[in-house]
């Protein structure tokens, strides 16, 4: 049995954080034992502390952490790793805007039976709806994401990996590349899970998309600079060479592709500038309001 702690990072997560903690605990489970789920609260102003509260009730393995003000989504997670370094769990990190299938841990963990294994990943399915132009540009990025960690692992939404990060730079903008970085300098392999599902919502509108992207290539960037460590997915050219080679496309979507590859190549011009330029290392993220709300379009999927 391998036994792992749950983290989820929230900031005025009400409309999602009430479906996620029932969907942990109702996780299909037989190698794997949860034995907390710990929600840090980084100075929230909506119900998501009393939601959490309430869930308290029912199962005494949540925990609730509260941070007064928002620092940043690493001084949370590191947060929650001072809370578990003792503990000789695996560390599971699940976003706080997304819904895991009800196997989707036992997937997850169940690979550290194998000692070399030092950290995985698992594979986020937007909800969006593939027929509009956002939901398509969604829809393929994520695929791409899938596509790239198939043949070289990169983590996002949701990660598990072994209790040896004591923390990681608390201004860096994309936790899950800085202990990807981490794991890999400590000699341990990085596993994909592609059969390891969440949902989540990309955003809605090309505002937020800019947002969001601009933030992560710049947090890469951050990352390539001071831990010397460049993610799979930040390889424009290689992206480029997998979406040639693995994505068919008709007519139509040929369109939205250019589109798609447009709008990505902005949103890299952007963080480029942002941390060149600026010298701006967005570790707080400007929220995507569009990407919150997944309960119903996952509902069916869950």
């Amino acid at each position: 049995m391998i036994t792992c702690c749950i983290g989820i990072m929230a900031y005025n997560e009400e409309s999602n954080i009430g479906s996620l903690l029932e969907a942990l605990r109702k996780q299909r489970l037989s190698r794997v034992f949860i034995d907390k789920i710990i929600v840090v609260a980084s100075g929230c102003t909506d119900r998501t502390e009393e939601i959490v509260r309430r869930f308290r009730l029912k199962d005494l393995r949540i925990k609730l952490l509260t941070e007064e003000k928002r620092q940043g989504k690493a001084a949370a997670i590191n947060l929650f790793l001072k809370t578990v370094k003792n503990c000789p769990h695996i560390c599971v990190l699940e976003s706080a805007d997304t819904l895991p299938l009800k196997d989707t841990v036992e997937k997850l963990v169940a690979p550290f039976c194998d000692p070399k294994i030092g950290m995985t990943g698992a594979h986020p399915i937007p909800v969006n709806q593939p027929d509009r132009f956002m939901g398509f540009v969604v829809h393929l990025l994520w695929e791409l994401h899938h596509r790239i960690a198939l043949r070289v692992p990169k983590m996002g939404e949701m990660i598990a990996f072994r209790n040896v990060v004591r923390e990681i730079p608390g201004d860096t903008a994309v936790d899950e590349v800085s202990i990807e970085t981490i794991v890999s300098q400590k000699r341990y392999k990085l596993h994909y899970v592609p059969e390891a599902v969440i949902r989540n919502r990309g955003p809605q509108t090309i505002s937020d998309f800019l947002k969001r992207r601009r933030s992560i290539h710049a947090g890469h960037l951050w990352v390539k600079k001071t831990q010397q460590y460049v993610p799979s997915t930040m390889s424009s050219l290689g992206v480029i060479k997998v979406l040639l080679r693995d994505i068919k496309f008709s007519s139509k979507s040929l369109i939205w592709t250019v589109g798609a590859i447009c709008l990505e190549g902005v949103a890299r011009l952007l963080g480029t500038y942002d941390f060149h330029i600026k010298k701006r290392n967005p570790y707080k993220w400007d929220i995507a309001k569009t990407t919150k709300e997944i309960v119903k379009l996952a509902r069916n999927n869950l």
